[in-house]
């Protein structure tokens, strides 16, 4: 079974867009770093937060979906935690069957 993970996070929404560019490269070398393949990031844009954290209001969104060890996500999750762009993320797991990877390996 291959796993594939998707973590969305949410930047600050004062930064520029250099510095939004600049901490999606971040993560998505500390990915590879730590041995993840098929990266795919989707940059959401800045939208509404449903309610407020750390008084802020709205938040860029980026959505990183990635397979690799389990392995890979508590070296992100510390460096995101540790960030003060990052105001939220949360990793999630889904199981996917061989031949839906291979399916999604050989779109990608």
């Amino acid at each position: 079974m291959s796993i594939v993970y998707e973590t969305l996070y949410i930047l600050r929404p004062d930064l520029t867009d250099e510095q939004v560019e600049l901490a999606i490269a971040k993560y998505q070398n500390l990915l590879k770093d730590q041995g993840a393949d098929n990266i795919e990031i989707q940059n959401r844009g800045k939208r509404r937060l449903a309610y407020e954290i750390n008084r802020h209001r709205d938040g860029i969104y980026i959505q990183v979906n990635y397979t690799g060890p389990g392995t890979v996500i508590a070296p992100l999750e510390r460096a995101m935690r540790l960030s003060e762009d990052v105001i939220r993320y949360l990793t999630t797991k889904q199981e996917v069957s061989e031949v839906q990877a291979e399916e999604v390996a050989v779109t990608a």
